[in-house]
């Protein structure tokens, strides 16, 4: 089913997707050998918090990262 959203809505989700976006620049700059996948959570969720955000992921059904990643 298809759920029309509002104008309202769509802007919310834009800026989301704005957000997941330039977390993604950030994470890309930061992988390198050795960084562990625990060290990129970290950065992602401070990176997110900081846009005043919140990490999808994070305690969805006990999930314990703010990003999926292995």
């Amino acid at each position: 089913m298809i759920v029309p959203k509002t104008p309202e809505q769509i802007e919310q989700m834009a800026k989301a997707g704005d957000i997941l976006a330039r977390c993604l620049r950030m994470l890309r700059s930061k992988v390198r050998p050795g960084v562990t996948t625990a060290e990129l959570d970290a950065a992602a969720e401070k990176f997110i918090r900081s846009q005043g955000a919140t990490p999808a992921f994070k305690g969805y059904r006990g999930f314990p990262g703010s990003i999926c990643a292995s």
